[in-house]
């Protein structure tokens, strides 16, 4: 394998880990309450 075929699937390797990382991060259950509470304000009643 030459070095722009390695450079190619270490990059995808990359974008691979940094998506995974946003994922977990984004669905952690710790933050449920944090991403869930614009939506509850948006449903609540103004009057």
């Amino acid at each position: 394998m030459n070095f722009s075929g390695l450079a190619y699937v270490l990059f995808t390797m990359v974008l691979a880990i940094i998506s995974g990382g946003i994922m977990v991060y984004y669905y952690n259950p710790k933050r449920k309450e944090r991403i869930e509470a614009p939506k509850q304000r948006m449903l609540d009643d103004d009057n």
